[in-house]
Formats: C-alpha cells, sequence, structure tokens
C-alpha cells in the first residue's frame, strides 16, 4: 500500500494528512499545540484515535511512544552512530524494524528480520512538502506511518535547535 503524507501548513500544532495512492484521505494526525513534548494523535478520517503519539521528555536521546487503547504499543528511538543517523520501532516481540537513510531527503527503509518492509521517498511528491510510503502487504500501516511522524518530528526539532 503507498501513502502520501503531507503537513500542513496553517495549523495550531503539527498536523499532516495521509492519503492512499488514488488520493482518498486515510488517516489525520492532530498535534497539540502548546504541550510539553510533541504530543500528537493519530486518526482515522472519521475521527477516532487509532494511536498517540508522545514525546518522552526525559531521555538521553530523542525517543517517543506510540500508545494504543491508553498503553505503550511501541517507541521509535533515535539510535546513537557515529557517521549516520538511525531510528528504531522497538514493539513487543523479538521483530523490531530498523530505520536506515537519508533522512533530511526523506528517502530511508524500514528493515525487519533482514527484510525491507517499507520504503519512504520523497521523490514523487518532491516539488511539494510530502513524502510518499511504501508499505509491505501484512505489515502494520499504523505503526510504520506514526515512526514516520515521529522522523519527522525529530529532524523538525533538530532544524529548529541548529537555527
Amino acid at each position: 500500500m503507498i501513502f502520501r503524507i503531507k503537513e500542513k501548513f496553517w495549523a495550531w500544532g503539527d498536523d499532516f494528512s495521509i492519503t492512499d495512492a488514488t488520493g482518498d484521505s486515510r488517516y489525520y494526525v492532530d498535534g497539540k499545540a502548546f504541550s510539553w513534548g510533541d504530543k500528537l494523535s493519530f486518526q482515522d478520517i472519521r475521527g477516532n484515535e487509532l494511536a498517540f503519539i508522545s514525546q518522552k521528555l526525559l531521555s538521553w536521546k530523542p525517543t517517543y511512544q506510540i500508545l494504543i487503547d491508553g498503553r505503550v504499543f511501541a517507541e521509535v528511538k533515535k539510535e546513537w552512530t557515529w557517521f549516520k543517523k538511525q531510528f528504531t520501532l522497538d514493539v513487543p516481540g523479538p521483530n523490531d524494524y530498523t530505520i536506515n537513510g537519508s533522512f533530511w531527503s526523506h528517502e530511508f527503509t524500514f528493515e525487519r528480520s533482514g527484510r525491507t518492509v517499507a520504503t519512504v521517498s520523497k521523490k514523487l511528491w518532491s516539488w511539494t512538502d510530502s513524502y510518499g510510503v511504501e508499505i509491505v502487504d501484512g505489515e502494520d500501516e499504523v505503526a510504520v506511518l506514526c515512526a514516520c511522524i515521529v522522523i519527522d518530528q525529530v529532524l523538525h526539532d533538530e532544524s529548529n535547535r541548529n537555527d
């Protein structure tokens, strides 16, 4: 399945719309304005919350929790590496996702058990502030899309600190 993530330009928080390959709305991410740390509600098109993304403020490296029904489902962490950025999507069990690539240009992959299960690319929408996410059938699309939003937030926060 292919999705398009687009950040809303005029919004009171970090809001994103997520459409499918045909342009139909699939998900909406509502960022909470005026909060300590990033807090985002991942919703279906009817406004039902499917997941909640919350930044952990007291951690050595950027860490976000994905909560489903009020319980931690997964954590997204920016890993410490010497030469490149790397993220991990830590889900219950032994099958965590490793996320590698060129994050600033939105060209990266999700790998699980040595197999690429999702790719993120801005090439298809290079003239806009959007990027595409292609997810292999059978993978948890909500978890992968939430991780993409987290990576976007981490990069945005780093950019603001450097400005």
